[in-house]
């Protein structure tokens, strides 16, 4: 039992959850990156070239100043929000 539960915790040597990054080199990782983030597969291209692969750096980076409110994403989810 003990080998086991070594075995699984192993696994994960740092610790926490492991970024996700995109693979510039995968067609198809680009695309979906694209579609997640609502941008065309060059402009992921481009953002990678500037900030790197963390996606979370690449959503920002893409964000700039169009970035989103709470209220806003709210509103995306279908929901309402207490102020309208």
């Amino acid at each position: 039992m003990n080998d086991q539960t070594s075995a699984s915790s192993s696994s994960s040597s740092s610790g926490g959850a492991v970024p996700d990054r995109i693979d510039a080199g995968s067609e198809a990782s680009v695309s979906q990156w694209a579609r997640k983030l609502d941008a065309t597969d060059m402009q992921i291209r481009d953002a990678i070239a500037e900030v790197g692969s963390l996606a979370t750096d690449v959503e920002m980076h893409l964000k700039g100043s169009r970035s989103t409110t709470n209220d806003d994403r709210v509103d995306e989810a279908g929901g309402t929000t207490g102020a309208g």
